[in-house]
Protein backbone atom coordinates (compact mmCIF):
# COMPACT_ATOMS: atom_id res chain seq x y z
CA UNK A 1 0.00 0.00 0.00
CA UNK A 2 1.25 3.17 -0.90
CA UNK A 3 1.79 6.07 1.72
CA UNK A 4 -1.13 8.58 0.41
CA UNK A 5 -3.38 5.53 0.40
CA UNK A 6 -2.60 5.37 4.01
CA UNK A 7 -3.29 8.61 5.02
CA UNK A 8 -6.36 8.29 3.22
CA UNK A 9 -7.63 5.64 4.89
CA UNK A 10 -6.27 6.83 8.38
CA UNK A 11 -8.57 10.35 7.18
CA UNK A 12 -12.07 8.09 6.40
CA UNK A 13 -11.63 6.25 10.10
CA UNK A 14 -11.20 9.55 11.38
CA UNK A 15 -14.03 10.68 9.30
CA UNK A 16 -16.55 7.54 10.48
CA UNK A 17 -15.08 7.87 14.30
CA UNK A 18 -16.23 11.56 13.95
CA UNK A 19 -19.37 10.67 12.28
CA UNK A 20 -20.58 7.94 14.87
CA UNK A 21 -20.00 9.89 17.60
CA UNK A 22 -22.89 11.85 19.07
CA UNK A 23 -22.26 15.78 18.65
CA UNK A 24 -24.56 17.79 20.31
CA UNK A 25 -26.41 20.36 18.64
CA UNK A 26 -26.28 24.11 20.01
CA UNK A 27 -28.06 26.97 17.73
CA UNK A 28 -26.62 30.24 19.08
CA UNK A 29 -28.64 33.23 18.14
CA UNK A 30 -28.40 36.69 18.44
CA UNK A 31 -31.55 38.93 18.32
CA UNK A 32 -31.48 42.30 19.64
CA UNK A 33 -28.71 44.82 20.25
CA UNK A 34 -28.37 46.34 23.89
CA UNK A 35 -29.32 49.46 21.98
CA UNK A 36 -32.18 47.84 20.25
CA UNK A 37 -33.31 46.03 24.00
CA UNK A 38 -33.01 49.62 25.69
CA UNK A 39 -35.41 51.68 23.06
CA UNK A 40 -37.65 48.46 22.68
CA UNK A 41 -38.17 48.38 26.51
CA UNK A 42 -38.06 51.81 27.24
CA UNK A 43 -39.43 53.60 23.84
CA UNK A 44 -39.88 57.26 25.16
CA UNK A 45 -36.23 57.53 27.05
CA UNK A 46 -33.77 59.89 24.81
CA UNK A 47 -31.13 58.69 26.84
CA UNK A 48 -29.43 55.53 28.78
CA UNK A 49 -26.32 55.80 31.30
CA UNK A 50 -24.75 52.92 32.68
CA UNK A 51 -24.65 52.37 36.00
CA UNK A 52 -21.46 50.59 38.21
CA UNK A 53 -23.39 48.90 41.24
CA UNK A 54 -21.12 48.08 43.94
CA UNK A 55 -23.12 46.36 46.81
CA UNK A 56 -21.57 46.31 50.33
CA UNK A 57 -21.57 42.68 51.58
CA UNK A 58 -24.78 43.42 53.80
CA UNK A 59 -26.64 44.82 50.39
CA UNK A 60 -24.92 41.39 48.76
CA UNK A 61 -26.27 39.34 51.38
CA UNK A 62 -29.93 40.91 51.66
CA UNK A 63 -30.27 40.77 47.67
CA UNK A 64 -30.06 37.21 47.95
CA UNK A 65 -31.74 36.52 50.77
CA UNK A 66 -34.90 38.15 48.75
CA UNK A 67 -33.94 36.61 45.34
CA UNK A 68 -33.69 33.11 46.84
CA UNK A 69 -31.78 30.16 44.99
CA UNK A 70 -30.08 31.57 41.57
CA UNK A 71 -28.82 30.03 38.58
CA UNK A 72 -24.90 31.24 37.63
CA UNK A 73 -25.07 34.49 36.30
CA UNK A 74 -22.27 35.36 33.87
CA UNK A 75 -22.49 39.09 33.58
CA UNK A 76 -25.00 42.17 34.49
CA UNK A 77 -24.87 45.67 33.15
CA UNK A 78 -27.44 48.19 34.40
CA UNK A 79 -28.40 51.72 32.83
CA UNK A 80 -30.98 54.56 33.70
CA UNK A 81 -33.74 55.12 31.05
CA UNK A 82 -33.94 59.07 31.12
CA UNK A 83 -35.64 61.44 29.09
CA UNK A 84 -33.70 64.79 29.27
CA UNK A 85 -33.82 64.62 33.21
CA UNK A 86 -36.25 62.49 34.16
CA UNK A 87 -35.63 59.12 35.03
CA UNK A 88 -37.87 56.37 33.78
CA UNK A 89 -36.40 53.21 35.12
CA UNK A 90 -33.76 50.99 34.59
CA UNK A 91 -32.92 48.64 31.99
CA UNK A 92 -30.36 45.25 33.41
CA UNK A 93 -28.85 43.18 30.52
CA UNK A 94 -28.59 39.88 32.49
CA UNK A 95 -27.14 36.26 31.34
CA UNK A 96 -28.17 33.13 33.05
CA UNK A 97 -27.13 29.26 32.47
CA UNK A 98 -29.73 27.93 30.22
CA UNK A 99 -29.12 23.84 30.08
CA UNK A 100 -25.87 24.19 28.96
CA UNK A 101 -25.37 27.64 27.79
CA UNK A 102 -26.10 31.26 28.44
CA UNK A 103 -29.18 33.09 27.52
CA UNK A 104 -28.71 36.94 27.41
CA UNK A 105 -32.08 38.96 28.05
CA UNK A 106 -32.97 42.12 29.31
CA UNK A 107 -35.13 43.35 31.40
CA UNK A 108 -36.65 46.63 32.82
CA UNK A 109 -37.73 48.09 36.01
CA UNK A 110 -39.57 51.29 35.88
CA UNK A 111 -39.42 54.32 38.28
CA UNK A 112 -42.38 52.96 40.73
CA UNK A 113 -40.59 49.10 40.71
CA UNK A 114 -42.77 47.46 37.82
CA UNK A 115 -41.16 44.78 35.46
CA UNK A 116 -41.88 45.30 31.79
CA UNK A 117 -41.75 42.60 29.37
CA UNK A 118 -38.54 40.69 28.52
CA UNK A 119 -36.30 41.18 26.04
CA UNK A 120 -34.14 37.93 24.84
CA UNK A 121 -30.63 38.88 23.36
CA UNK A 122 -29.52 35.65 22.53
CA UNK A 123 -30.01 32.99 22.60
CA UNK A 124 -27.12 29.70 22.60
CA UNK A 125 -28.99 26.33 23.45
CA UNK A 126 -30.53 23.68 20.88
CA UNK A 127 -33.98 23.65 22.52
CA UNK A 128 -36.14 25.86 24.45
CA UNK A 129 -36.39 28.65 22.39
CA UNK A 130 -39.89 29.55 23.22
CA UNK A 131 -39.09 31.89 25.90
CA UNK A 132 -38.99 34.37 22.80
CA UNK A 133 -42.32 34.30 23.04
CA UNK A 134 -43.92 37.52 23.44
CA UNK A 135 -46.55 36.13 25.25
CA UNK A 136 -43.87 34.38 27.72
CA UNK A 137 -41.97 37.41 28.02
CA UNK A 138 -45.10 39.66 28.59
CA UNK A 139 -45.92 37.56 32.00
CA UNK A 140 -43.51 39.88 33.31
CA UNK A 141 -45.08 42.99 33.17
CA UNK A 142 -46.56 44.56 35.37
CA UNK A 143 -44.87 42.60 38.57
CA UNK A 144 -42.89 44.56 40.89
CA UNK A 145 -43.52 41.62 44.51
CA UNK A 146 -41.36 38.73 44.56
CA UNK A 147 -44.12 36.79 45.40
CA UNK A 148 -45.48 37.66 41.53
CA UNK A 149 -42.29 35.90 40.49
CA UNK A 150 -42.71 31.93 40.49
CA UNK A 151 -42.67 29.47 37.82
CA UNK A 152 -45.20 27.49 37.44
CA UNK A 153 -47.40 29.35 39.78
CA UNK A 154 -46.97 32.80 38.21
CA UNK A 155 -45.11 32.76 35.35
CA UNK A 156 -45.35 29.58 33.23
CA UNK A 157 -43.17 27.24 32.41
CA UNK A 158 -42.33 25.49 29.19
CA UNK A 159 -42.25 22.44 28.50
CA UNK A 160 -39.04 21.42 26.43
CA UNK A 161 -37.51 24.78 28.22
CA UNK A 162 -38.34 24.01 31.65
CA UNK A 163 -34.60 25.15 32.59
CA UNK A 164 -34.71 28.32 31.06
CA UNK A 165 -38.45 29.49 31.84
CA UNK A 166 -36.49 28.86 35.39
CA UNK A 167 -33.32 30.36 35.02
CA UNK A 168 -34.97 33.44 33.68
CA UNK A 169 -37.49 33.47 36.20
CA UNK A 170 -34.87 33.26 39.02
CA UNK A 171 -32.74 35.82 37.15
CA UNK A 172 -35.39 38.28 37.24
CA UNK A 173 -35.84 37.64 41.09
CA UNK A 174 -32.53 38.44 41.31
CA UNK A 175 -32.61 41.82 39.40
CA UNK A 176 -36.12 42.56 41.03
CA UNK A 177 -34.20 42.31 44.16
CA UNK A 178 -31.06 44.64 43.23
CA UNK A 179 -33.20 46.99 42.70
CA UNK A 180 -35.43 46.86 46.02
CA UNK A 181 -32.04 47.00 47.29
CA UNK A 182 -29.81 49.34 45.12
CA UNK A 183 -31.91 51.29 43.38
CA UNK A 184 -35.46 52.24 44.99
CA UNK A 185 -34.04 54.33 47.49
CA UNK A 186 -32.17 56.30 44.31
CA UNK A 187 -35.38 56.23 42.90
CA UNK A 188 -37.60 57.69 45.48
CA UNK A 189 -34.98 60.52 45.87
Amino acid sequence: MKRADAVSLGWLGMLAALTAAPVPVVIAADYLSVEGAQKALFPAADQFTELVLALDPAQRARVQGLAGAQPPHRSLRAFRALKGSELLGYVFIDEVIGKEDFITYAAAIDASGKLGALEVLSYRESHGGEIRAPAWRRQFAGRGDLNELKVATDIKNIAGATLSSEHVTQGVRWLVALWQVALQPAAAG
